[in-house]
């Protein structure tokens, strides 16, 4: 059996201050830090933050993320701006032969409406175009999530439908708008 090479720092250049680093064990502490900082907010859209105890669950989650983009099948990127970790931005999960990806993000509630996860957003898609391993790029979220859908809308996504209860989250069923993007890296 031959072992895995070990992930390289991936790094997409967003700009001059901003970047996106693929999950690495060094950034662990930061981002356990930054989930529990957001915490509160993070549980109104996601599930996961009320599982995170202790450093050693976030260092779990970051070594099977590692693995995944390893493999191919979902990749997690830290944003870095100015040398602090604000937010990750990721494919949960990725189809190879469909060539489709399904994104997720999340931003400390200090840094938002300041355009980071749409100028990541952009250079991520760019990336991923460029390399011809996703042409399909896909953002699902909540109806009420007005954000998130706003960050669909302003990045050039077309709303594709609803699905109706596909979401559950704090003990109720919630629809979910789906949105995608096809990205051509012949035509791009």
């Amino acid at each position: 059996m031959i072992p895995e090479q070990p992930l390289q720092d991936e790094l997409i250049q967003v700009s001059p201050e901003l970047a996106l680093h693929a999950a690495d064990e060094r950034f662990v502490s930061a981002l356990h830090q930054l989930v529990v900082k957001n915490r509160h907010w993070l549980q109104q859209s996601l599930n996961w933050p009320q599982f995170i105890g202790g450093e050693d669950d976030t260092r779990q989650n970051m070594l099977s993320n590692r693995m995944l983009h390893q493999r191919g099948y979902a990749k997690m990127f830290l944003i870095v701006l100015r040398d602090e970790l604000v937010g990750v931005l990721s494919f949960n999960s990725i189809e190879p032969l469909n060539k489709t990806g399904y994104i997720g993000y999340w931003l400390d509630e200090a840094h938002q409406g300041q355009g980071i996860i749409a100028d990541c957003l952009t250079a991520f898609m760019r990336y991923y175009a460029q390399q011809g391993e996703v042409r399909r790029f896909v953002i699902k979220c909540r109806v009420e999530n007005e954000r998130s859908n706003q960050v669909a809308l302003r990045n050039g996504f077309a709303l594709e439908g609803c699905l109706k209860q596909a979401e559950f989250l704090n003990g109720h069923y919630h629809d979910q708008n789906i949105y995608a993007r096809i990205i051509d890296e012949q035509s791009e």
